[in-house]
């Protein structure tokens, strides 16, 4: 069984698209999987089960990258080419059968979009696929030692970006002595690139509990960490969607972005958003990708750290130390 899977340029939505691939490996055990997607998403799927061919492709004007991806799958008779960019590729290869994905406008998550697509009755939840050198790195990284609560300050766009100063104040405040993550570490996730952006929030935590790992490891080893950490709190990102495919309590901070669509997936999951609706944000002129500026400033502290708490209680009510509970 021959398969063309093709997934998106952006590490979110590939990560979504990783619940079809999962289901096509348990549904086919002689599945011979080919894999094509944007250079930073294909870093996720090199541990991929069945990955015959990763083919990471950068988008080039005048749909250049189309055509360079079609002379490299040509001559292959596919049993099936998966298309979730909707390209026009798909229609120039021999295949037995194509899916070719067309996003909808309706209020559905895009899981849940994708997994109709595929006609599964239930939706096909995200998972991530590691490798003993990710494992091994990701231990060493975040040694055993009680609680890690892991931060993902960044995103891909200014809009999306909580001031740090605010998530230093909320992690401060969640691993405070009688806290609900009594003397927690704290673990900050980020891109090299991204680092000046979180260096607020690691310069806050104290040096004892803070393990900085922004621009330390890559994409699938920074997965491997989440999955030895406690909790998460971040942005609407990428980061935000590894930490849900790998099953921790996972708090996405939402505003300028619909949450009905891209939220964290899966019952471990929650969201808050800021107080400005996504309709209002929309239409401010700061909602451009060209424009930096945080459209959070509406998400307050104190509302983050309900959220926060709210989590951590369903998945740890065993942890949370006799001081917070006195105080609930």
């Amino acid at each position: 069984m021959r398969v063309l899977f093709i997934t998106s340029n952006r590490i979110g939505d590939a990560v979504l698209s990783t619940g079809l691939i999962n289901h096509l490996i348990r549904q086919y055990p002689e599945l011979r999987l080919t894999l094509a997607c944007g250079p930073e998403a294909a870093a996720l799927f090199t541990e991929t089960p069945n990955l015959e061919q990763l083919l990471p492709f950068e988008k080039e004007p005048r749909s250049r990258h189309w055509r360079k991806l079609w002379r490299q799958v040509r001559w292959t008779r596919w049993d099936l080419v998966v298309d979730l960019r909707a390209s026009a590729l798909s229609y120039f290869l021999w295949a037995r059968k194509r899916r070719v994905y067309r996003p909808k406008d309706d209020d559905v998550h895009r899981v849940a979009q994708l997994s109709q697509f595929f006609g599964l009755e239930e939706p096909a939840a995200p998972g991530l696929w590691f490798g003993e050198r990710q494992v091994t790195k990701a231990k060493a990284l975040i040694p055993q030692g009680g609680p890690v609560l892991a931060v993902g300050p960044t995103a891909n766009w200014g809009g999306k970006q909580w001031a740090a100063g605010k998530f230093a104040e909320v992690v401060l405040r969640l691993t405070a002595a009688g806290a609900a993550l009594d003397g927690a570490r704290i673990a900050v996730f980020g891109a090299q690139s991204e680092r000046e952006e979180a260096l607020p929030l690691v310069e806050r935590i104290p040096r004892q509990r803070r393990i900085d790992l922004v621009g330390r490891c890559d994409i699938l080893t920074a997965a491997a960490c989440l999955q030895e950490c406690s909790m998460f709190i971040g942005n609407d990102s990428g980061l935000m969607h590894l930490a849900a495919a790998v099953y921790i309590p996972t708090l996405g901070l939402f505003g300028p972005s619909r949450d009905d669509l891209y939220a964290p997936w899966g019952d471990h999951c929650a969201v808050v958003r800021t107080a400005a609706s996504y309709a209002v944000l929309s239409k401010m002129p700061e909602f451009h990708p060209q424009r930096h500026d945080s459209l959070m400033d509406s998400l307050s502290v104190d509302s983050v750290e309900a959220a926060a708490v709210d989590l951590w209680r369903s998945f740890h009510p065993q942890e949370i130390s006799s001081a917070a509970q006195a105080g609930r």
